[in-house]
């Protein structure tokens, strides 16, 4: 079920939308046992179609957990692709690369436990996609650590703006200027930043609530 959406609506997206792949299908159930935040499969095609439609090659996450919007990702990337995944629990990225491993896609992607941004700046860009879900409290910085590494016409997505961490109720009154947490704060911190040029800026019901920015210097 969701929270953005309304039950009628959740109902219609998911009977709209294909069955999804064995592998795929697995790791959904897989972090729904585990209760494990995950985009889901609604959110996970959209990320599809947006690597796709980017004409993605590089793809760089802020959290990546045990791998599942990776694995979205993974399938839009060509064989030569770039797929780094992060996470500081290192037991997350070791179910990963079994994941991934068995999907195919595991020759695509660099694992690395630790600070996404220490990772970041391991690497060298430009970047076709960056995926923000790691602590709310820094997606602003993460945005600020990635300006400088996107390709003209990028894409910089970013998880949970709608719900997850900060409630629906605590992300509009953060919205509209009044943070009842930290999580929320950091958020709205983020949706301000990313309103404006050199942006464009769509929010999308689907999972949690995404923010889809296409940057344009």
């Amino acid at each position: 079920m969701s929270d953005v959406l309304t039950d009628a609506a959740f109902d219609a997206v998911r009977a709209g939308n294909p069955d999804q792949s064995p592998i795929l299908a697995e790791m959904t159930e897989y972090g729904h046992d585990e209760h494990f935040p995950i985009v889901g499969p609604d959110a996970g095609r959209f990320l599809r179609l947006l690597a796709r439609l980017a004409d993605a090659r590089r793809v760089f996450e802020f959290g990546s957990g045990f791998g599942y919007s990776a694995a979205w990702f993974a399938d839009a990337l060509p064989a030569d692709g770039d797929l780094v995944l992060t996470d500081f629990d290192e037991s997350n990225l070791d179910r990963a690369t079994e994941f991934l491993d068995r999907a195919g896609y595991a020759d695509r992607c660099t694992f690395e436990a630790g600070d996404a941004f220490e990772s970041f700046e391991s690497h060298d860009g430009p970047w076709d996609i960056v995926f923000i879900d790691c602590q709310k409290t820094r997606y602003a910085d993460a945005l600020d650590r990635a300006v400088p590494e996107l390709r003209d016409g990028a894409l910089v997505v970013a998880d949970n703006v709608l719900d997850g961490p900060a409630s629906p109720d605590e992300l509009r009154q953060a919205f509209a200027g009044t943070a009842p947490s930290d999580a929320a704060a950091g958020i709205a911190k983020y949706v301000e930043k990313v309103r404006d040029a050199p942006f464009e800026t769509a929010i999308v019901p689907l999972g949690e609530g995404l923010s889809v920015s296409r940057y344009s210097p």
